[in-house]
């Protein structure tokens, strides 16, 4: 595959910007300069700088963005700024197919949730996540409002009634970790669910964070507004 087609697929600009950034030695193949746009390499494992700020280089990008506060998840944010804003220019740029360029959330999470989110320009995989009958686990902790007792968490486990369903909807699992502090496990996604499910049982969702998708935890190491790729292992940790 030739460099400047590496480079292009991985988010760096247009073929002829790609082109220019090689002819210009702003890049770097296995710790050595080349300048040699159309010079032939294998992708898979390749490593590589461009202007100094080394890039694996990845056939299909699996992100994982510890979610600030105060941050929506789209592309035209409405009164927050966007998740994307936080990502280097090359995973906004990846190509893709369709009008939108780059890596996509998968699913959402409100402007005031923190914690686990996807992004991935793989569209199957954007697909199968975001199935109904895909029932991921997903964990969240909630901090109330009131103080919680036993008689909320065996509600919440035994399903409440929401205002758009007249079936009733429960959590795969629920714990009281201490008096303000909740910690459930979803398996579909309803529209502001955990909020909706919280007021249902008499009380007020004050702070809302997902740590875990399926088997893959929020590292501990990776602060707010930050990102890692995410490998095969972490892809079978989510999809089981």
């Amino acid at each position: 595959m030739q460099l400047q087609d590496i480079l292009y697929s991985q988010g760096f600009g247009t073929r002829r910007v790609c082109a220019g950034l090689v002819q210009q030695g702003f890049v770097t193949v296995g710790g050595e300069a080349c300048d040699d746009s159309a010079a032939e390499f294998d992708p898979e494992g390749l490593q590589f700088t461009v202007q100094g700020k080394p890039w694996p280089y990845h056939d299909k990008a699996y992100i994982l963005l510890h979610k600030p506060a105060g941050t929506e998840c789209s592309q035209k944010p409405s009164t927050w700024p966007s998740i994307y804003t936080l990502l280097p220019a090359p995973l906004r740029q990846r190509p893709q197919k369709g009008p939108v360029q780059g890596v996509q959330a998968v699913g959402r999470l409100d402007q005031d949730t923190t914690g686990l989110l996807l992004l991935t320009d793989d569209g199957k995989f954007i697909h199968r996540m975001s199935s109904p009958r895909h029932h991921v686990p997903k964990v969240y902790e909630v901090m109330t409002k009131h103080p919680l007792d036993d008689s909320q968490v065996q509600r919440l486990l035994s399903g409440v009634v929401l205002d758009d369903d007249p079936r009733a909807v429960k959590v795969a699992a629920c714990e009281a970790v201490d008096t303000h502090h909740l910690r459930l496990t979803l398996t579909e996604g309803k529209y502001h669910q955990v909020k909706r499910m919280l007021a249902a049982v008499g009380n007020r969702v004050e702070g809302l964070h997902r740590s875990r998708i399926g088997g893959l935890k929020l590292p501990d190491t990776l602060a707010p507004g930050q990102w890692c790729w995410l490998g095969p292992d972490d892809l079978t940790l989510i999809q089981g």
